[in-house]
């Protein structure tokens, strides 16, 4: 696109924007210009209302969700917008274009007491010295379980206390680890997983094993998860998203910041972090419309 380095420099110089927000509208744009090469459009300054809209219904049929279409349809504002401001343009396309409202689903999450009930459980077999790390580590880093399950030994610092990850978009990402996912995984390394493992000369690089010393599956996760979950009492409202949705909850309800957690989910949309957020705000409204005597 004929301005889009130009348009970058100003996002960059002179509105001083974040890296990750410069980030987006870089994918965002160049997404587009791949639209337009398709339509046979050969330059962005000639593109009109009606592409803009074909666009963004292109991305609904897509099934995009309301908070990517909304954050593309700001990408193109702000790109359309800053043509208009320096004349490359005589009429602003985007002018018209009205954002998608996003219809907010109710986030499920575990109490503290229910997570601490979940993880009381597993005994002190190998199997649930292990079982027991697991939960402290989904819990404590809100980590996915398809991340997990990739995650291998050297990945871990228990000295420091982090564990490193590879998120849905290639991008690595450390995770703190606190007390007592260090030590659950300290004695699932140093005792539980030398016994899972069987063979002393095996050469299996991944955290977390199963009976045959292998790398875990994504499904060997959840089973031992449902499992818990019923001895807890808790088999109705569980899955590993649950526990995810937990770790993000329990986190802002304790004042974490939202940019940090978003670090931290490896959320590459704000938008997709700002949810927790809402969930926290509507239960301390409901907390308060219950308790407060002049509510």
């Amino acid at each position: 696109m004929e301005k889009f380095i130009e348009f970058i420099n100003y996002l960059n110089m002179e509105k001083k924007m974040a890296l990750n927000s410069v980030t987006a509208y870089k994918k965002d744009l160049i997404e587009f210009e791949g639209f337009l090469f398709d339509r046979g459009i050969g330059s962005e300054l000639t593109v009109n209302n009606t592409d803009l809209i074909t666009y963004i219904l292109k991305l609904k049929t897509e099934g995009k969700a309301g908070a990517t279409l909304n954050r593309k349809i700001a990408s193109l504002r702000a790109y359309y917008g800053f043509l208009f401001g320096i004349g490359a343009i005589t009429t602003n396309p985007s002018n018209n274009m009205k954002s998608p409202k996003i219809e907010r689903k109710k986030i499920d999450y575990l109490t503290i007491g229910e997570i601490e009930r979940l993880i009381d459980f597993p005994d002190g077999s190998s199997k649930g010295i292990r079982d027991r790390a697991i939960l402290e580590v989904l819990y404590a880093t809100g980590i996915r379980v398809s991340e997990l399950s990739q995650v291998n030994l050297k990945d871990v610092n228990l000295r420091i206390g982090f564990i490193t990850c590879t998120g849905e978009f290639g991008k690595a990402r450390i995770i703190p680890l606190g007390r007592p996912a260090r030590a659950s995984l300290e004695e699932y390394i140093f005792k539980a997983r030398k016994v899972l493992i069987h063979n002393e000369e095996s050469k299996e690089e991944a955290l977390f094993v199963n009976y045959s010393g292998e790398r875990m599956s994504r499904q060997g996760y959840w089973k031992i998860i449902k499992q818990y979950a019923q001895l807890a009492g808790i088999e109705n409202k569980i899955s590993p998203q649950i526990l995810r949705n937990s770790f993000a909850v329990h986190l802002i309800q304790n004042g974490a910041d939202i940019k940090s957690l978003q670090e931290l989910l490896g959320h590459e949309d704000m938008a997709t972090t700002k949810v927790y957020l809402e969930t926290t705000k509507s239960r301390i409204k409901e907390v308060y419309d219950k308790t407060h005597p002049r509510a």
